[in-house]
């Protein structure tokens, strides 16, 4: 009975070892940003603007072993997004893109000029992240309250 736990032991040991093993080399990084709606398009947050749930992100990295990544993320409840992976530390992320691609809400839905994209190089150690400048988006109208 007792050398049947001690294998057991054994065992449970040998599998966290080599899960401990196999995340030696192995790099974690973090992209994130937000996305809000800038309804008197005057260019300065104020009370009448908003933050935008479920507007959709694209981020392309291409790894320093030359890969190309596309990964697509949503807007949460306060509207930000975030991207993440862990790879080998030799197919990390080198350089990045990240842009806008649509807003869900009816009435802001028009992308400020200088929001179509970020491209960014990707230099920070594991763990770390990378956050991209806000994405803005306007209504097709201005609101009389905002005139």
């Amino acid at each position: 009975m007792e050398a049947e736990m001690n294998k057991k032991k054994l065992a449970a040991g040998l599998v966290i070892l080599t899960v401990f093993i196999s995340r030696i080399g192995a790099w974690t990084g973090e992209i994130n940003g937000g996305v809000i709606c800038d309804v008197c398009g005057d260019s300065a947050l104020g009370p009448e603007d908003h933050i935008l749930e479920g507007a959709e992100v694209a981020v392309l990295c291409i790894t320093k072993s030359g890969e190309v990544l596309n990964y697509q993320a949503f807007t949460n409840a306060k509207g930000r997004y975030t991207v993440a992976e862990t790879m080998p530390e030799s197919d990390r992320w080198d350089a990045c893109l990240a842009r806008p691609i649509s807003s869900f809400h009816e009435h802001c839905t028009h992308l400020r000029g200088a929001s179509s994209g970020v491209k960014f190089s990707y230099n920070h150690p594991s763990g770390y992240s990378h956050t991209v400048r806000t994405f803005v988006y306007r209504p097709s109208s201005v609101p009389a309250y905002c005139i």
